[in-house]
């Protein structure tokens, strides 16, 4: 059914045990500032709303909740590529050094053993998102014309069945650019770009097996997560009744805030250690196909600009080139 071992999956998990313990630190970390800032946020509207009628107040405290909220996403959205780079970048590091048979050392050397390796193939952080985003952009282009594919077979109710396949495709695009990333530090090129050009060609050539493989894990993490859900509802409700006015609806935000970080902290690395595992099998022996590459050319402006910046890179010392603007 799917190309991938559990069991050695949760087994690459208790190896980078350092690295689940940081990851679980800075998710909840994440997920308390959100309860926080909401809690504090919404507050003030409250004691703002004091000022007026019961209406007001409970607009006040609605909006007072919401700006908390908004704030901590904002902060976060400015935090991405430290995320990409520290968090998810350096634990695909250690995962692709053991899945090797490589050894890693104890504690908190794997997160330092795994920032030499990061930094030794991508060098900053702003190259290493602006690579990402352009194999998110690649691997879009390429569910998108499976999709086309899907819409044209004669079958009944295809439109319902569509709508399905094309969530579960949405998905599974997050796990899959981090095995691309995988590739590229498995493979030691100093030539990052490069590196993601030659990957995403041989996704493409794999590409069924591929998604099949991650249709499996979205079920996984995703039934997995809908779950701790429901557990987070109850804590979430004591939450929200101790928000000033009543907003109930704070429990259901709550609870999916932690839900989203124990996804984020353990599921997330569990379904890229399976589709690492499942990617280097099947592209085992098998060279990038001139057929597919022109394909994506064709299908994608991100793979061209991925091409070219390969390019550039050679042209430069190391094969590294910086790029901030490399993913517009």
């Amino acid at each position: 059914m799917w190309d991938f071992s559990i069991r050695r999956a949760l087994g690459l998990m208790l190896k980078t045990l350092p690295f689940i313990i940081f990851r679980l630190m800075v998710y909840f970390g994440v997920a308390l500032a959100y309860v926080l800032m909401t809690g504090i946020g919404a507050g003030v509207g409250w004691g703002i709303g004091g000022f007026g009628e019961e209406g007001f107040r409970a607009a006040s405290t609605f909006w007072g909740g919401l700006i908390g909220f908004g704030i901590v996403g904002a902060i976060m959205y400015a935090l991405r590529e430290y995320l990409l780079y520290v968090v998810k970048a350096g634990h695909i590091a250690v995962l692709v050094e053991l899945i090797d048979g490589g050894s890693l050392p104890e504690g908190r050397g794997q997160l330092q053993h795994a920032s030499g390796v990061i930094r030794e193939r991508f060098g900053q952080a702003s190259l290493l998102f602006a690579v990402d985003q352009l194999i998110k952009g690649v691997l879009r282009s390429i569910t998108g014309m499976f999709r086309t594919l899907f819409r044209l077979l004669p079958i009944p109710g295809a439109q319902t069945l569509l709508r399905i396949v094309e969530g579960f495709l949405r998905m599974a695009v997050g796990f899959i650019d981090e095995v691309i990333l995988a590739y590229c530090i498995r493979t030691r090129a100093d030539n990052a770009w490069e590196a993601s050009r030659e990957s995403l060609v041989l996704y493409g050539q794999n590409a069924r097996p591929m998604l099949k493989n991650a249709a499996w894990l979205t079920l996984f993490v995703y039934g997995l997560a809908f779950i701790i859900f429901l557990v987070m509802l109850a804590p979430a409700a004591l939450v929200a009744y101790l928000i000033p006015g009543g907003w109930s609806a704070t429990g259901v935000v709550v609870a999916l805030v932690f839900a989203w970080s124990v996804k984020a902290a353990l599921l997330e690395p569990f379904a890229v250690a399976c589709m690492m595992q499942a990617y280097f099998k099947t592209i085992e022996g098998q060279q990038p196909d001139p057929e597919w590459e022109a394909r994506l050319d064709g299908i994608s402006s991100k793979f061209r600009r991925l091409k070219e910046k390969a390019v550039e890179a050679t042209s430069t010392p190391g094969g590294r080139k910086e790029a901030s603007s490399a993913a517009s």
